[in-house]
């Protein structure tokens, strides 16, 4: 094992100046890798692709001076007598999702939805349905917790009649005989 005491002494340099740092500072200027790069072709994705505002892509929900914000098509369910609680009332206090949730559970229901069912790849099921028209309640699509906008179920092309479908869960099938 080598010591520190055997190893070469340091070099020792001079602090580096302010006009030494301003020099490396314009030299780093004239430089730029960023004045090489060719211009892009095509239309500026900056102006093409502008974010919508968050109001207009999302439906409110109030309830008692608390209000949330949730993406449109998140909303599965509004029976008559919580239609007046999607409108933003006079002066209530945004909530996240979560804390408005918690304090409003009583009258809105949840169901958890996977990303093949929000993409309208796959319908809901007939239980999800048939929960949904008993419970009575506001009912929410969410995502691992979160609101989550649900696109209509596709209609299957005709030409994948013949192909099974791959999307989604579905129960393992068994390959034994039937008994008689």
């Amino acid at each position: 094992m080598a010591s520190a005491a055997s190893a070469e002494p340091p070099v020792m340099r001079d602090p580096v100046t302010h006009q030494q740092l301003a020099l490396a500072l314009r030299k780093a200027g004239q430089e730029d890798p960023m004045k090489n790069m060719p211009l892009a072709k095509g239309e500026d994705p900056s102006v093409v692709n502008r974010p919508k505002d968050l109001i207009s892509q999302s439906d409110i929900i109030s309830f008692l001076g608390y209000a949330t914000l949730v993406p449109k098509r998140a909303i599965l369910q509004i029976p008559k007598n919580y239609r007046d609680r999607i409108t933003m009332q006079r002066g209530a206090q945004i909530l996240g999702w979560a804390d408005f949730y918690a304090k409003n559970r009583g009258w809105i229901s949840t169901v958890e939805i996977s990303r093949v069912q929000a993409e309208g790849k796959l319908a809901l099921s007939d239980d999800i349905n048939k929960q949904m028209t008993e419970c009575g309640n506001l009912v929410v699509a969410t995502y691992l917790g979160g609101p989550i906008s649900m696109l209509p179920p596709k209609e299957p092309d005709p030409k994948d009649a013949d192909k099974p479908a791959t999307a989604g869960p579905h129960k393992s099938e068994t390959t034994e005989p039937k008994k008689p």
